[in-house]
């Protein structure tokens, strides 16, 4: 392909020559840089390499310009290169810039902001841009792809392996099993339409209509525990989860930590988290995994995929974790992190095109199939905040659906001012959807006003369902008491049901040694940052109960 554009914008010549070259010297052998003295001839430029169809993956203005300051610049590039990454250069202390910086933040005309290198190599200069051109290259699937899926489009099967790839952080391809290249690729491996999806490896493994545990093989994952017995277990791989992982496994602990689907929980199909403390440039929800596996790994953590829990039982002072396969896990204590789905809606109609339109989540996943096309989003948390946002970059119009008359009370208000400050994002308030229905995949959408009745029906491409939450605590015995809902009770909150003379820790369940981290918790904050919280104290409390 040819090589993506980075653009430089600075009316100051001497400024502008030495970033360029900086831009130059470290990135020009796989980046073209691009400079303009002038908003004015950086947009005529950047309208001609759409034309051309040339990749941007990287925009760099300064704000200080005549006829047009930098934020209200970038606000025009993201109507031409959505997915572009936007930045604001500064010069350090000036404090002038402060108060543009944060509305053009708080408004989503950019990303994030960065001082000009004022030494050549400045290495916290090219850190911020080279995390940033990683982000782009990771949105549109990357260079290298490990894994390759051929398969029908749509497909709900196929949608949820490439969901699972996208949630894991493997860089993958896709190619339509009818397409001219996947039909060659088919007919090379042997193999037809008829096989179901095809899964290929890097490796040269093949896979016809693999289980999710094949495919996390094919990978070199564990999807059996290593040993029996450890100190910890670990069920779920959440952001409390996986902070008990390194958490545990740092302090010594013998731990495994159990998966089912991926790792990140629904906190990793968040396209961009930007409130999350330690990343002024946002983080993605895959990448914030990737991180934290990357990080528990390293200390010893045991991994085990695509055989989750299936049942716990106490024997003597250890617990017993049985497995889907049949076989089981021992442990001193439990930390059950398993976190929420989002709910179904239950809408007949729908259900029968999951995966082809319909969706749980996935946003990250199937936001360029929809550019062109319209969207719907339903749901007034933040993860489908950030969901709409982030297929606004491709889609042609997004529609938010929310039951309330507000988004305040369920939204972070950084995440309201980008979406109202975006020019094809709707909300619609107090409306609810009532069917859908096409030839094979989602095509049309039945709405209704809540408090008038009116209905209607508009044509859909896609619909986007983050709604509610639903604990994964089914597989649990009653011993583990739980709330109406199914969320789990600890510590003060267990009042009747607690049995021994001491009283319980603050993250311990009704069954001792077994405690709850993150939002399956009764009374839990549904934030990253606290449920990170609860995985680290769990442990402490972990030591406690063991000592």
């Amino acid at each position: 392909m040819a090589r993506p554009v980075v653009v430089v914008v600075d009316a100051e010549d001497a400024s502008r020559q030495a970033l360029t070259r900086e831009l130059e010297g470290r990135y020009g052998a796989d980046y073209r840089i691009m400079s303009s003295a002038s908003p004015q001839e950086a947009l005529a430029g950047l309208e001609q390499l759409r034309d051309e169809g040339a990749d941007v993956p990287l925009v760099l203005t300064d704000q200080w310009m005549p006829a047009r300051a930098g934020a209200q610049f970038l606000a025009r590039v993201r109507e031409l290169y959505p997915a572009a990454r936007r930045a604001l250069l500064i010069t350090w202390g000036d404090q002038s810039v402060q108060a543009p910086i944060a509305e053009a933040a708080a408004l989503g005309q950019i990303d994030f902001y960065l001082p000009r290198p004022v030494w050549s190599p400045d290495e916290q200069f090219h850190r911020a841009i080279t995390e940033s051109l990683a982000e782009w290259w990771r949105q549109q699937g990357g260079q290298f792809a490990a894994v390759t899926v051929i398969g029908a489009e749509p497909s709900a099967r196929v949608h949820e392996i490439r969901d699972l790839l996208t949630r894991n952080n493997i860089p993958f391809g896709f190619q339509r099993a009818d397409s001219e290249e996947g039909s060659a690729a088919l007919q090379r491996l042997g193999l037809d339409q008829s096989s179901g999806p095809v899964v290929t490896f890097y490796t040269g493994v093949v896979l016809a209509d693999p289980a999710n545990a094949q495919v996390a093989e094919a990978l070199g994952v564990s999807i059996r525990p290593a040993e029996t017995t450890y100190d910890v277990v670990v069920v779920g791989a959440g952001p409390a989860g996986l902070a008990a992982a390194v958490y545990g496994a740092s302090e010594g602990l013998r731990t495994a930590l159990l998966e089912r689907e991926a790792f990140g929980g629904q906190a990793g199909t968040s396209s961009l988290i930007r409130n999350y403390l330690g990343f002024p440039r946002g983080i993605s929800g895959a990448e914030l995994a990737g991180r934290a596996y990357e990080q528990a790994w390293t200390f010893g953590t045991q991994f085990v995929y695509a055989n989750p829990a299936t049942s716990l039982a106490i024997d003597g002072d250890l617990c017993v974790v049985g497995l889907q396969d049949g076989s089981a896990i021992i442990s001193r204590a439990v930390v059950i992190a398993t976190g929420v789905s989002y709910r179904r809606l239950a809408i007949p109609g729908l259900e029968s095109l999951a995966g082809a339109g319909v969706f749980y989540g996935a946003a990250t996943t199937q936001a360029q199939a929809l550019a062109g096309k319209r969207a719907f989003v339903v749901g007034g948390g933040n993860s489908a905040g950030q969901a709409a946002l982030h297929l606004s970059k491709y889609a042609q119009q997004v529609t938010i659906l929310i039951r309330s008359a507000s988004l305040a009370a369920s939204m972070s208000q950084y995440l309201i001012r980008e979406i109202e400050a975006a020019p094809n994002i709707e909300v619609r308030y107090r409306t609810e959807v009532t069917g859908g229905d096409g030839d094979g995949r989602m095509e049309r959408l039945s709405l209704r006003h809540r408090d008038t009745g009116d209905t209607g029906t508009e044509p859909a491409d896609g619909l986007f369902i983050l709604i509610g939450a639903q604990p994964f605590t089914d597989w649990l015995p009653e011993a583990v008491r739980r709330d109406h809902w199914g969320f789990i009770l600890t510590g003060p909150d267990l009042a009747e049901h607690w049995t021994l003379q001491r009283e319980p820790y603050l993250l311990e369940t009704s069954t001792p040694g077994v405690f709850a981290a993150g939002d399956v918790r009764h009374g839990s904050v549904k934030r990253v940052a606290s449920a990170v919280g609860d995985g680290s104290i769990a442990i402490r409390l972990v030591h406690d109960y063991l000592a």
